[in-house]
């Protein structure tokens, strides 16, 4: 299998969230600006990367005062549930993570899809301090992105209508292509694009499916990620094959 452009293959999941946060520290050490601003996925093993940060490891390494940090996408359940990605990133990131408040921004999810999709746009343009993204000014410092079995990343699933937007920066997913079958809200290809880094975390066996279909030159979401700077891919063995 002809694995993408930009790919490293490292042991097991373990491996490829420290190489990612490796990766987040270099990128957050470009920026030497008062506001550092990364994406956050949802997933195994940004959970294990998220907890790795706020370990030993790498708390002390991560300037947490400067780091502001975003969703690419979220489901449309109270941020208690389970299935909600703010949670799991609250539980991965523990007592560990010193993180100000008013630096993790929760995609809304109480008054629905489109409502929250809107809203969330304005806090995205908000803090980029502009009513339209410059291509020169890239919004986001870093994304973190996963690949689902169907080819979709973020909460952009082949065939919906999200994967069209090419206005908006956050759009409305009324019906999931996977399971959990809820509505969800996501960050569009636009907004994605507007990033010096897109690293893609990719681990277990599952993910060979729609790695080779992106290799044999299938049109997946995953595929049409683009990036103002660099898009990685990391891999665990299991992935690569």
């Amino acid at each position: 299998m002809s694995l993408p452009t930009g790919t490293h293959v490292l042991t097991d999941p373990q491996a490829v969230a420290r190489e990612a946060a490796e990766r987040l520290i270099v990128a957050c050490g470009e920026n030497q600006s008062e506001r550092i601003a990364i994406c956050l996925s949802g997933g195994s093993t940004p959970k294990v990367l998220y907890g790795l940060l706020a370990g030993p490891d790498y708390a002390t390494r991560v300037p947490w005062e400067r780091v502001h940090w975003f969703f690419g996408d979220d489901r449309v359940v109270p941020w208690d549930d389970e299935r909600s990605n703010v949670r799991m990133v609250r539980e991965a990131f523990g007592h560990g993570a010193p993180i100000p408040p008013t630096h993790l921004h929760f995609i809304p999810s109480d008054e629905g899809a489109e409502a929250g999709a809107r809203a969330y746009e304005r806090t995205l343009l908000d803090f980029y301090g502009a009513g339209r993204l410059d291509p020169a000014r890239p919004l986001f410092d870093l994304v973190l992105l996963g690949l689902g079995e169907d080819g979709h990343t973020a909460s952009l699933f082949p065939g919906k209508p999200a994967v069209g937007e090419t206005e908006r920066l956050v759009a409305p997913v009324p019906e999931a292509g996977l399971a959990p079958f809820v509505p969800r809200i996501t960050l569009t290809f636009p907004a994605l694009a507007s990033s010096r880094h897109v690293l893609f975390l990719v681990t277990g066996a599952g993910k060979r499916a729609p790695l080779a279909r992106l290799a044999a030159g299938e049109d997946l979401p995953a595929g049409r990620v683009t990036s103002a700077g660099e898009i990685a891919w990391l891999l665990d063995a299991a992935a690569a094959g």
